[in-house]
């Protein structure tokens, strides 16, 4: 009895030791060290000062950007609305067939060269180093244009077919600078090949980069001062007055005597006009000096030219006149190139003695 009663008391104590470390077993893990590299968490208790948050890591304040200016874009000059004059900026600068930077040159001008702009032109899509702006310029007449010798009547030198392409070279591979109407008159320089160098019309044109050409305004028409006669105060009558009751004059040399009694009486002498010594003559009213003229209209190429068509003789090619037209609806440039009858009053510019100005009234074409 003793011995069993021992060995329940050493179990019960074999039990108390082994329970702790049984129940050790399913007790969760300890939480894991946190990591050196987070950032701490600070839990403020509620009603905590703002002193208290010092404690807070402070973010980096965010640098200030820079701003950045656009540069303004340069002023750009008005658009070309009308045929204007211009002149080179510089020396040999190049004419080139065609709006771009590797078209075929075919001609060149030089510093203060006066040109006649027709319109403006920008590239949508300009290649590196080319410019966008170009002006199509009148070619000037010393710059030749070719035609083939096939659309030529070489009796008449005119052009057969109803339109001629105008080439910048002799081959269909240079560019067209202008078209020729049926029956046109050509002007032959020189044959190659079976085309022909011709002097060029006013309706053709070549291009030039814009920078390089300068828009001049065009100088406006002087008509000469009218004449006025100075103001007269009072003017003595044109015709003496002489009374209707006022005796006949005789001769000086003649004495006054009863005429005989067979003398039939004397009738009165008509009262005698004379104008009176000083008196001024009548002013002279002045006449519209109207004119008709016959020629072929071309553009004018000098920029200090009165107006930016002339007239040219049909024999010698002269300039005979230049052209103005007053009304909005008669357009000269579609007549350029025709022989034409125009008809209106001619004045005279001062700078331009001998080749006077017509003010259009009246134009009509010659076949």
């Amino acid at each position: 009895m003793k011995m069993s009663l021992r060995a329940l008391i050493i179990g019960a104590i074999a039990i108390g030791l082994v329970a702790p470390h049984a129940l050790a077993q399913d007790a969760p893990a300890p939480p894991a060290a946190p990591s050196t590299n987070a950032t701490p968490v600070v839990v403020l208790p509620a009603g905590t000062n703002a002193a208290a948050k010092k404690a807070e890591p402070k973010k980096a304040a965010a640098k200030p950007v820079a701003k950045v200016t656009a540069a303004k874009p340069e002023p750009k000059a008005p658009p070309v609305l009308a045929p204007e004059p211009g002149v080179a900026k510089q020396n040999n600068v190049n004419i080139r067939g065609q709006a771009l930077i590797n078209s075929e040159v075919i001609g060149h001008l030089q510093k203060g060269d006066a040109v006649t702009i027709v319109k403006e032109i920008t590239l949508k899509k300009p290649k590196q180093d080319e410019p966008s702006q170009w002006y199509q310029i009148v070619l000037p007449t010393n710059i030749a244009v070719w035609v083939h010798s096939s659309f030529i009547d070489t009796a008449t030198k005119t052009v057969k077919p109803r339109r001629l392409n105008l080439r910048g070279g002799p081959g269909e591979n240079y560019s067209i600078l202008g078209r020729m109407e049926k029956g046109a008159a050509i002007n032959e320089l020189e044959s190659k090949d079976g085309w022909l160098k011709i002097e060029p019309p006013t309706n053709s044109f070549g291009f030039v980069a814009a920078h390089l050409l300068e828009r001049t305004p065009a100088p406006a028409i002087v008509a000469p001062p009218p004449k006025t006669e100075p103001p007269v105060t009072n003017p003595p009558p044109l015709i003496a007055e002489v009374p209707a009751t006022a005796p006949a004059v005789a001769p000086a040399t003649t004495p006054v005597t009863a005429p005989p009694a067979e003398t039939p009486p004397t009738t009165a002498t008509p009262p005698v006009t004379v104008p009176p010594v000083g008196t001024p003559e009548a002013p002279i009213e002045k006449v519209r000096k109207v004119v008709s003229r016959e020629g072929i209209l071309k553009g004018s190429v000098s920029i200090q030219a009165p107006t930016h068509f002339e007239l040219r003789s049909l024999d010698t090619g002269k300039t005979i006149n230049y052209v103005f037209s007053p009304s909005p609806n008669l357009l000269l440039k579609q007549f350029k190139g025709k022989r034409i009858v125009v008809t209106g009053e001619e004045l005279l510019d001062e700078r331009w003695q001998h080749t006077p100005v017509i003010i259009v009234d009246a134009l009509e074409t010659v076949p």
